[in-house]
């Protein structure tokens, strides 16, 4: 990023500014609602989708978006998210990156996504962002222009590869959970998983049952915002020291 100059108005620099201070302020709201509108008008963008990887039900879930129809969002949902050519290989990325770095223009033109629902749109050249925190998937943004604009560039590539990580900590809620949401129980158990502990040793150092922490743990996950075990572990020894 050293040395990156980016393209931008007055009032573009203004509307970036005002961003990463929202985003970096405490106790922030409702990222997608509040700040994606922004972010689109700072792309210079026609159309904004974000969704939740949902793993319990293998599928992208809790859809936000910005310029699409309701039509074209149920249709996303209900059948063409399991024929999107591009979208597993953009995810895997965990990086900003233009839509035509895993597929070609004229091959994308010759899918059914692309000639039955992209271009129900209008939208014909994208760049997205895929987002995880230690390993849990996070909001996405897939930002696309229509044919009357020119395509994706540096600029944005640029742009969201500072936005990224600020919009990462924001979405995954870290800065906002505290030990103190846990009660002394669960508050022990997480400390003796955050120390290597299995569950049978957190069983035998506080003399409870084993389900007993499983059910402790359980909380724990819920309470932080934890996906897993190792996630949980890194984020109460961080908030611990």
């Amino acid at each position: 990023m050293s040395g990156t100059v980016f393209d931008l108005t007055f009032d573009e620099a203004s509307l970036f500014a005002d961003i990463v201070g929202r985003l970096t302020s405490p106790g922030s709201a409702e990222i997608r609602e509040t700040i994606f509108p922004d972010i689109l008008r700072l792309m210079r963008a026609d159309v904004l989708a974000s969704y939740k990887w949902n793993p319990k039900i293998n599928s992208y879930d809790a859809p936000f978006t910005i310029n699409q129809s309701a039509d074209s969002i149920q249709a996303y949902r209900n059948w063409f998210q399991y024929r999107d050519p591009m979208t597993r290989q953009l995810r895997s990325l965990w990086r900003p990156a233009y839509v035509d770095e895993v597929i070609s223009k004229p091959d994308l033109s010759k899918t059914e996504f692309f000639n039955d629902f992209l271009m129900k749109d209008g939208l014909d050249h994208g760049i997205n962002v895929f987002l995880k925190d230690n390993g849990r998937a996070l909001a996405d943004l897939r930002i696309w222009r229509t044919k009357r604009r020119p395509d994706f560039a540096d600029r944005e590539i640029s742009l969201l590869k500072v936005l990224a990580p600020l919009l990462k900590r924001a979405l995954s809620g870290a800065p906002d959970v505290t030990l103190s949401v846990l009660t002394d129980r669960e508050r022990d158990v997480a400390l003796l998983v955050s120390r290597g502990c299995s569950d049978k040793d957190v069983a035998r150092v506080l003399n409870i049952g084993f389900a007993t922490v499983r059910t402790h743990l359980t909380r724990c996950l819920e309470k932080m915002g934890c996906s897993n075990r190792a996630e949980l572990a890194a984020r109460v020894t961080r908030l611990s020291q």
